[in-house]
């Protein structure tokens, strides 16, 4: 018992973390609707030292010469609607909430086969990693799941 709630803990820290850096990510976006986003990149890229000729900053600067408020806006509101989401499922994680258990493997199963495609077209540790976090994470929660009927029930808080 002691080592599932531990798992599930660590899956539940997991999500919040996800939660806090897209929250993080969102919050920055919402920064930049009344700046200068061109210039914003084009300083950012050249403080990383990165060659703006080369393909992942080129498309960066080419995707912010695209950006305006309205669509700032709409992905920080996105980003925002996925954090909550990753924030309530660590929450009911941690409190050993059995719609928590079913959200983290409906959600982490979603992503399987998009992480599998990326690791087919360019293989590498970052898509390897990915796809097994979320293996395992499936895996793990469907045990839990399955365990469940079997399970000592979690104590009542008055």
């Amino acid at each position: 018992m002691q080592q599932r709630r531990m798992g599930i803990r660590l899956i539940a820290a997991y999500e919040a973390a996800k939660g806090v850096l897209v929250l993080v990510a969102g919050t920055g976006l919402l920064l930049l609707v009344h700046r200068d986003a061109q210039e914003l990149a084009e300083r950012l890229v050249a403080h990383l030292h990165l060659d703006p000729a080369k393909r992942i900053p080129r498309i960066f600067l080419h995707l912010v010469t695209e950006v305006t408020p309205v669509r700032l806006r709409w992905l920080a509101a996105g980003a925002m609607a996925y954090a909550l989401m990753r924030l309530a499922e660590a929450y009911g994680l941690w409190r050993g909430r059995r719609w928590a258990e079913w959200l983290g493997v409906v959600t982490a199963a979603v992503y399987i086969p998009f992480e599998a495609g990326a690791l087919i077209r360019q293989p590498g540790a970052e898509p390897l990693v990915a796809l097994a976090l979320n293996l395992m994470i499936v895996v793990y929660l469907a045990r839990v799941l399955r365990a469940g009927d079997d399970a000592e029930p979690p104590p009542v808080r008055t």
